[in-house]
């Protein structure tokens, strides 16, 4: 033998030994695409084992959207997988739109499942509405409180069911919008209730006015009703708040009673001041008094006489003066 026909016959023996590898890895999912009208060649299984494509989950994938009369294209599938989608969920929920009546392509399915969504529970919430608890009992509380106009505190919980709407899912607001909005509303209609007890007496006039502002816009969902599951009377509000202005302008008061008193004390402490400035002043001008009486005498307008007539009425004044004090004195009475 010469050695180009050695070279090929290696070449030959080892091409038929990829051949029998690539077929015995890959026949079993080729014969199961084949069997079950969903074919798929043997280049497309290589090509998926060179892009790293799981073949099992794309062949598998296919034969149920088949067999659920939705004919689906390994190449779309393929694209969705390297995008780093779940390919069965998508084909799952594919196959219950379908069943349901559900409008819901593959386009839409691949986008919601791109955007971080479970498409397969967004379909079966579809088919399915559940129920939403209002306010979410695992944030810590159990009821919206609201107080209605006569200063009473309500006390409510409410339950929303909604359905998904798969046309806003990609971009829309999710459940926690949905508490929130209808939180808002709550308490909206609460605080416009004129007394509690008309709140009491129809809850049911909650839910017609939460569900009437059009909470759902915007949102992934949409709400089917809203139902006020519990609701209890809380505090009065009203009167706690009445107690803490009444105790505020006490306070105030106080502060100018107080205000005025200090001006009074001052004021007081000034006349007082002022007292004893005049009568600093008086016993300073009774001290002009003897240089006046001797002024007089030297100038010769005043006589002895007259010195001795002025004693004798100023010692008439004092005693007089003495008399009307001992008459005011009730001790000198008894």
């Amino acid at each position: 033998m010469t050695p180009l026909i050695m070279v090929l016959a290696v070449a030959a023996g080892v091409a038929i030994l990829i051949f029998f590898i690539v077929v015995v890895s890959f026949f079993q999912l080729w014969l199961q695409a084949w069997l079950s009208n969903a074919y798929v060649g043997f280049s497309s299984l290589i090509g998926m084992r060179l892009r790293k494509v799981n073949a099992t989950t794309i062949v598998q994938s296919r034969i149920n959207a088949i067999k659920a009369g939705l004919p689906l294209d390994t190449d779309d599938l393929e694209a969705h997988y390297l995008a780093g989608g779940n390919v069965q969920r998508v084909v799952q929920a594919l196959i219950a739109a379908n069943k349901a009546n559900i409008e819901l392509s593959f386009k839409e399915a691949t986008a919601i499942d791109l955007a971080g969504r479970d498409v397969l529970d967004a379909v079966r919430t579809s088919v399915s509405p559940k129920v939403i608890d209002c306010p979410d009992p695992r944030q810590g509380s159990s009821t919206v409180a609201a107080v209605a106009m006569d200063g009473i505190q309500l006390k409510a919980k409410a339950r929303v069911t909604v359905r998904t709407n798969l046309k806003r899912l990609v971009g829309g607001a999710t459940e926690e919008t949905i508490i929130a909005r209808v939180g808002e509303g709550i308490v909206t209609t609460i605080g416009s209730s004129t007394t509690h007890k008309k709140v009491l007496e129809n809850p049911d006039s909650i839910s017609k006015v939460v569900l009437a502002r059009g909470l759902d816009a915007g949102t992934a969902f949409e709400i089917l009703s809203i139902d006020i599951a519990d609701i209890d009377v809380g505090e009065n509000i009203g009167a706690h708040l009445q107690i803490k202005q009444a105790e505020a302008d006490k306070q105030i008061a106080q502060a100018r009673a107080e205000e005025r008193r200090a001006m009074a004390r001052a004021r007081e402490a000034e006349m007082q001041a002022q007292v004893v400035e005049m009568r600093a002043r008086v016993t300073e001008a009774e001290a002009e008094v003897p240089k006046a009486m001797a002024e007089a005498f030297r100038n010769g307008n005043l006589g002895i006489m007259d010195y001795y007539k002025m004693k004798n009425i100023m010692a008439d004044t004092d005693m007089r003066d003495s008399i009307s004090k001992i008459d005011k004195d009730p001790e000198s009475k008894q």
